[in-house]
C-alpha cells in the first residue's frame, strides 16, 4: 500500500509547503484539492473548525488548472512526491469544466480526478436523479477515455451514492478504466455503512483508492417528544466508529496495493501532529 494525503486536510500549508511536509513525514503522494482559491484575507466567519473549506491554502485554482497543475507537478517532482489525483467538487453535469481538469491531469501524468456525486435532499425522486446521472456519466466516460484519466466518484453521505452498493449500481455499466469509485469508510459513519469486505468485493475493479477519516455519533438534542437526536462529528482516526483496523486487514486480505488517502477533519491536534500520528498509526495497522 501507498500512503498519501488529500490536501483539503492541510489548510494552513501552501502548495510547496504541502509537498515539503508530506515528503519529510514519509508520505508517498498527495491528492490535491481543486477548487476556487482561498481569499487573500480570512473571511469574517472564519473559525478553526471550518478552516478546511473557508481558508484552505493547499488548493489548486480550478479557474487556471492547466498552469496550476504543472506548477504543482514541478514542485512535487522536486520532492519525489506523486500527485495521484486532482480532486474537484464538480458534478457530472459539468462536462466542459471536467474536461479542463482531465486535460490538466493528463498533461502532468496524473491518472485520477474526482467528480462529486449529485446530492440527494429528498426534493427530487431518487430514480430521476439516478437516470439523469447515468446519461451525464456516459459523456464523462468518453472524455475520460480520450484523456486516459479515470474519473472517480466518491462514496459520500447526502448524495445518491452513500454506500458501496449504491456506488456500484451507479458505475457498474461503465468501463472501470474510465470510471471508478473512492471508498470512504468515514463518510459511511454518517450514512451508508456496509460490511467493508462486502463493499470492497462488490466494487472490485471499480475501486480507485481509499479515503480514511473518522467520525462518531454524539447527542445533539432531545425533542419535545422525548427522542434523543444524535449527529456525527469528525474525530481522530483512532477514536471514531469506522473500524480502520478492520478496514486495513480486509484491504490486505484482498491484495490492495493502491493509495490510502488521509482526509482528517478532526480538530484535537494541530495539522502537523495529525499528519505525523496518522501515518504512524496506519503503518502500524499493516
Amino acid at each position: 500500500m501507498k500512503f498519501g494525503v488529500f490536501s483539503v486536510s492541510m489548510p494552513e500549508y501552501g502548495i510547496e509547503e504541502t509537498a515539503k511536509v508530506l515528503k519529510e513525514l514519509g508520505y508517498d503522494g498527495v491528492e490535491f484539492r481543486v477548487s476556487t482559491p482561498a481569499p487573500k484575507e480570512k473571511p469574517e466567519d472564519y473559525c478553526f473548525e471550518r478552516r478546511y473549506w473557508s481558508f484552505n491554502q493547499s488548493t489548486l485554482d480550478i479557474g487556471n488548472i492547466g498552469e496550476e497543475s504543472k506548477k504543482a507537478k514541478r514542485i512535487c517532482d522536486n520532492y519525489g512526491l506523486e500527485i495521484y489525483s486532482l480532486t474537484t467538487y464538480l458534478k457530472p453535469h459539468e462536462a466542459d469544466r471536467i474536461e479542463n481538469v482531465l486535460k490538466a491531469s493528463s498533461s502532468i501524468g496524473c491518472k485520477n480526478i474526482r467528480v462529486f456525486p449529485p446530492n440527494y435532499d429528498e426534493t427530487e425522486n431518487y430514480r430521476t436523479i439516478f437516470s439523469r446521472t447515468i446519461e451525464e456519466l456516459k459523456i464523462i466516460e468518453k472524455l475520460a477515455a480520450q484523456y486516459n484519466v479515470r474519473v472517480n466518484i466518491e462514496i459520500h453521505m447526502n448524495t445518491i451514492i452513500p454506500s458501496a452498493s449504491a456506488a456500484y449500481r451507479l458505475v457498474s455499466g461503465f468501463n472501470p478504466q474510465n470510471i471508478g469509485i473512492i471508498f470512504d469508510p468515514g463518510n459511511m459513519v454518517h450514512e451508508g455503512f456496509e460490511n467493508y469486505k462486502l463493499g470492497l468485493e462488490l466494487l472490485g475493479e471499480y475501486l480507485a483508492y481509499v479515503h480514511v477519516k473518522n467520525a462518531a455519533w454524539v447527542k445533539k438534542e432531545t425533542t419535545k417528544n422525548g427522542s434523543d437526536i444524535y449527529q456525527p462529528v469528525s474525530v481522530p482516526l483512532t477514536k471514531g466508529f469506522a473500524n480502520l483496523e478492520k478496514l486495513m486487514a480486509v484491504l490486505h486480505e484482498l491484495g490492495y496495493d493502491g493509495y490510502i488517502s488521509v482526509e482528517d477533519f478532526s480538530n484535537e491536534e494541530d495539522t502537523l501532529t495529525k499528519l505525523r500520528n496518522n501515518l504512524a498509526y496506519l503503518k502500524k495497522l499493516i
